[in-house]
């Protein structure tokens, strides 16, 4: 499996409560939050990591770059500010087509190590027909969150704004797709499209079949409170 990590963000709201050090080398559970994904997704048997920061991120680019060689398996840095999240996820996916199936997550997504190796082994052996498994939650701290629904088997029918009867997932901001969306992404691009859950409704138009994936907790980290509720989740208290 390959995997992503968008740490292309300003962490502006962090910066403006007192976090001194970029959203991506923020500790969370004794480790940076970039540094903590790698090691999971290392774990997880990763056949390369990808990720992405802004020009602004020296320190972070300089953190993966140092640890680059330690590891056991690829690890591809792009620097380059993107001007939205989309954007970013595109300069990741680009680098894995051909490769089969991928997973991008977003840099403060935090989550429990074991919750996500049993998502990456489900996702690892769902059937070919399915051209990707979205991590979803129950919990809801996202300040707008994306509402996901379902049919009766999991499989997704519709990315929402706000809730309706019967939607019980929000996004978790962790999405396993397949080569057959990433055509589906250039099309978004090119008509102007410049927002993930835009992009997610066009997967959904456009025919692709995807599942939605209950990982349990999953926790934001957007604010200086939200370090310590992470924390918090990670020790099981």
């Amino acid at each position: 499996m390959n995997y992503g990590i968008i740490a292309a963000g300003q962490g502006s709201r962090l910066a403006q409560e007192g976090v001194e050090l970029p959203k991506p080398l923020v500790r969370i559970d004794g480790r940076p939050m970039i540094g903590r994904l790698i090691e999971i997704f290392v774990k997880c048997g990763a056949d390369s990591v990808s990720i992405i920061v802004n020009e602004e991120m020296t320190e972070v680019a300089d953190f993966v770059r140092e640890i680059a060689p330690k590891l056991p398996c690829p690890l591809n840095l792009i620097v380059k500010t993107t001007p939205t999240s989309m954007h970013s996820f595109y300069e990741l996916s680009s680098l894995m087509e051909g490769k089969g199936r991928f997973i991008i997550t977003t840099v403060d997504t935090i989550f429990r190590e074991d919750d996500f190796a049993r998502y990456v082994d489900a996702y690892r052996n769902a059937p070919e027909n399915i051209d990707g498994m979205m991590a979803v939650t129950r919990f809801i701290d996202d300040e707008k969150p994306l509402y996901v629904a379902t049919d009766e088997s999991d499989r997704i029918t519709g990315f929402l704004d706000s809730p309706e009867e019967g939607v019980k997932y929000v996004s978790g901001g962790i999405y396993g797709l397949s080569g057959s969306a990433i055509p589906v992404l250039r099309e978004c691009l090119a008509k102007g499209v410049g927002r993930m859950r835009n992009y997610q409704r066009a997967l959904v138009e456009n025919g692709l079949t995807l599942e939605a994936y209950d990982m349990g907790k999953i926790v934001d980290v957007d604010h200086a409170s939200d370090i310590e509720m992470a924390e918090t989740f990670l020790r099981g208290e």
